[in-house]
């Protein structure tokens, strides 16, 4: 159904609705952010919001606020209700009992165990359940659990920091701190809501990262993202930083060195070892992750890996945080992408955003297709 078919009203009770899926952008994964306003006679009787995997789905929380006030109401839902079993019983079902008298849905859910299957049961019931208002802004909530459910493989952001001449570090490997530290904070909240972190073997031999999310609200409550280490020798160290504070960590090899893997699994690291040529295939990388309930993935990596992932294409955004600094010819390049020897070979970007952070400027920049 077209926007224009919907009323002003219903579109601000859907962006209510969306704002409050927003709340659970850190803490949902794998499962989908979802909000749900239910409203009765012009008032809002109920919200809610999914807050974790395995928890209560939205529906659900605005229906307990609601009551029996439910009985009548409009339901606004930013993605399309399920009617599976799962961790939890099917959301259809539950307004079905709760004898709601419309369902307005944002998005239809790309997941094959629902796509259209939740709007069916709500029609069956006799309830009049329409979908696609606001459903651009639904999907941006979700792009890689849209991407995985269609595509098998997640939504990929590549985040580069770097000085205006487009330096990484400087010659010796110095590289703190390119950035202030709204641009660290901001980062941080970045890694809170991706499923995982992707860096290659040289930025930990390099710079031994954490990779952790700290400087965030409720820090705590939100699950680690899993760290996946892209290292086809297994020079990983048992004794870097990624590997002692417990969280889950993935290292992906071409190695078959028993000695080294084991070391590792010690460490509490799962390795998994992938061969092609002597190379780690990166696509086949992610479909693995995808395979594996991951919706987002943030790369943190030095230049050679991150121009190999714009080579392959398989970059979704490109976060670059630009410092007003010079660092000079001798500093580290942000980007090697040695295949690229004339002006038709460019990669070309799109701005989508653009914002300063301190005195750090932020670009969000997105691969630019030939239909532009």
């Amino acid at each position: 159904m077209t926007a224009s078919a919907f009323t002003t009203e219903e579109r601000r009770y859907m962006a209510r609705a969306l704002q409050l899926a927003e709340q659970g952008q850190w803490t949902t994964r794998p499962n989908p952010r979802v909000g749900c306003v239910l409203v009765r006679d012009g008032h809002v009787v109920g919200e809610g919001y999914h807050e974790r995997a395995g928890e209560p789905h939205a529906e659900v929380h605005a229906l307990r606020q609601a009551g029996e006030l439910a009985r009548g109401a409009t339901a606004y839902v930013t993605l399309e209700p399920c009617s599976h079993h799962g961790r939890t019983p099917p959301c259809a079902e539950a307004l079905v009992e709760a004898g709601v008298a419309r369902v307005v849905v944002a998005m239809e859910d790309p997941n094959p165990q629902v796509a259209g299957r939740g709007l069916a049961r709500l029609q069956e019931a006799g309830i009049g359940a329409r979908s696609g208002l606001l459903a651009a802004e639904a999907e941006a909530l979700n792009p890689g659990y849209a991407r995985r459910m269609r595509g098998g493989l997640p939504w990929v952001r590549l985040k580069l920091a770097a000085s205006l001449d487009g330096r990484t570090a400087m010659a010796s490997g110095e590289s703190k701190w390119i950035t202030g530290p709204a641009a660290r904070a901001d980062v941080h909240r970045l890694r809170a809501r991706s499923c995982a972190v992707v860096t290659g073997i040289g930025t930990v031999v390099a710079d031994d990262p954490q990779l952790t999310v700290r400087n965030v609200a409720q820090a705590d409550r939100i699950p680690p993202p899993l760290r996946v280490v892209l290292d086809s020798e297994l020079r990983t160290p048992p004794t870097a930083a990624l590997l002692q504070d417990g969280g889950p960590v993935l290292i992906y090899t071409a190695s078959r060195d028993q000695a080294r893997a084991w070391a590792l699994l010690e460490r509490g690291a799962r390795v998994e070892t992938l061969v092609r040529a002597g190379q780690l295939p990166l696509r086949r990388v992610l479909e693995l992750l995808a395979g594996s309930q991951i919706n987002e993935v943030l790369v943190e990596c030095g230049a050679t890996l991150a121009g190999a992932f714009l080579a392959e294409g398989l970059v979704d955004e490109l976060w670059l945080y630009q410092a007003m600094h010079l660092m000079g010819d001798a500093a580290r390049p942000l980007v090697r992408l040695p295949d690229v020897t004339q002006m038709r070979q460019r990669h070309a970007l799109a701005l989508a955003d653009q914002r300063m952070l301190g005195d750090d400027l932020r670009l969000i920049l997105k691969p630019k297709t030939e239909a532009g």
